[in-house]
């Protein structure tokens, strides 16, 4: 075989084989095939698409490139998560103890169930889980896949970065579609998505698929598609997956930034935190103990989530991870403890009335340019840093009141995002209705 017709054969929009995807995406993984080969491969795609025989085999390809995770010796039902990114999406750090800890201890006949989570860091103007787990003090997100398993075993839950043994062909090819303008392409984002958490040995996957200002997909029909793509995929491979259409118009919760969303989420184990928050968790978590056959129905799987919290089993498990991670497990109790910002500034209102928008997006980049998130792949991220919105679509101000407050280390930037976010919140005369939350499930049925 020769790149350059496979290449061709897809430019011209006919389907290629397994072989012919087998043979790209070995070669791309070895160097075997040089960048500017894979990069036209990639443009091609975004423009001409892919078949669901070819889109399963580029999955199935970038899958076994790496190690795939064998968990069969550890006993129960293995599920995650997976969120294609927003501002303030801070949900895995509660979803992960809730539902090992009900996982843990399950009544006869049913299995016990594990969370093996590999999650990545903050992309663009959204945040990542690992940049928000590493604001707890000691915390180590860099486990070899022997010490994952030791944990998960341990804690019925572990949370961990992307490791080089897992899924290479999707870095080198990622690497490439940042740089070519193909990011978009949603044959290239499920199998990206999918064959990593494919590789971590899961049963069963939960798809949060953001839509809205603050999403990468804007548009609901875009999103929906995404969804139907990975659930389909998932399936095809002997996976149980559902994906939750879920609102990026404004952020989840109220603080953004990493060291202050983790604070929010340990409000939400103590049972308070924002409602929209605590709302989508307790609806993922219904559905990952669900998938995982530890609940017959997904109404018993939000009484179970509940649960957890209110008897702070939740909270005794996040400990547990935390513990056998590395970091300091007092966090939970003592948010003190997480990194602060030294300085804070507000954004006031010039008017009363109701909030009527928030531009999620700039919200976003405004907690990344005080230094929340990376700008340049090299940037060192600040823990400390980030925002606390103070009022939320649909509420209430009056002229002078405070719409976000900044939390910031340096100044250095601080008038370019004081005038961003003076930008980023709509006031008018009428509140609007409320929006849902979750907006579609694919899969569900």
């Amino acid at each position: 075989m020769r790149a350059v017709d496979i290449i061709r054969k897809k430019r011209d929009a006919a389907e290629l084989t397994r072989d012919e995807i087998k043979f790209l995406i070995q070669g791309a993984t070895r160097d075997a095939i040089p960048d500017y080969q894979i990069a036209a491969f990639l443009m091609a795609v975004l423009w001409r698409g892919m078949s669901s025989a070819e889109l399963a085999a580029l999955t199935q390809e970038m899958l076994h490139s790496g190690e795939v995770l064998d968990l069969s010796g550890l006993r129960g039902m293995k599920v995650d998560k997976h969120s294609t990114g927003g501002v303030g999406d801070k949900a895995s750090l509660v979803l992960a103890p809730v539902v090992a800890a009900a996982g843990k201890n399950v009544p006869l006949g049913r299995k016990p169930v594990l969370v093996p989570m590999i999650s990545g860091r903050g992309l663009g103007h959204t945040g990542g889980t690992l940049d928000k787990l590493e604001s707890i003090p000691g915390f180590n997100v860099n486990l070899s896949l022997s010490e994952f398993r030791s944990v998960l075993e341990r804690c019925g839950c572990a949370l961990i970065g992307p490791t080089p043994e897992i899924a290479p062909a999707d870095k080198k090819l990622y690497a490439l579609r940042d740089v070519t303008a193909t990011v978009e392409s949603p044959y290239l984002i499920c199998a990206s998505i999918m064959s990593k958490k494919l590789a971590e040995g899961i049963d069963a996957l939960v798809l949060d698929v953001k839509t809205g200002d603050g999403a990468f997909m804007k548009r609901p029909e875009d999103a929906e598609y995404l969804a139907q793509l990975m659930v389909e995929t998932g399936r095809g491979m002997g996976k149980k997956v559902v994906a939750l259409i879920t609102d990026m118009e404004q952020p989840l919760g109220r603080k953004i930034g990493n060291a202050l969303e983790l604070d929010e989420c340990l409000d939400v184990l103590h049972g308070a935190g924002p409602p929209d928050l605590r709302s989508l968790c307790d609806e993922l978590a219904a559905w990952m103990l669900f998938l995982a056959g530890r609940t017959p129905d997904v109404a018993e799987g939000r009484a179970l989530a509940a649960e957890m919290i209110e008897s702070g089993r939740a909270r005794d498990t996040f400990r547990e991870i935390i513990r056998a991670q590395g970091g300091d497990p007092e966090v939970v109790d003592d948010v003190a403890r997480l990194p602060r910002a030294k300085n804070l500034a507000k954004v006031k209102a010039e008017r009363a009335g109701f909030v009527t928008k928030i531009q999620c997006e700039q919200v976003g980049i405004a907690s990344m340019m005080l230094g929340g998130g990376r700008e340049k792949k090299e940037d060192v991220v600040d823990p400390a840093v980030g925002l606390v919105i103070e009022k939320k679509v649909g509420e209430a101000v009056e002229a002078g009141s405070t719409l976000c407050t900044v939390h910031y280390n340096s100044d250095m930037r601080l008038h370019e995002v004081m005038e961003l976010l003076s930008t980023s919140f709509t006031i008018g005369d009428v509140a609007p209705e409320p929006a849902p939350l979750v907006r579609k499930i694919i899969g569900a049925e």
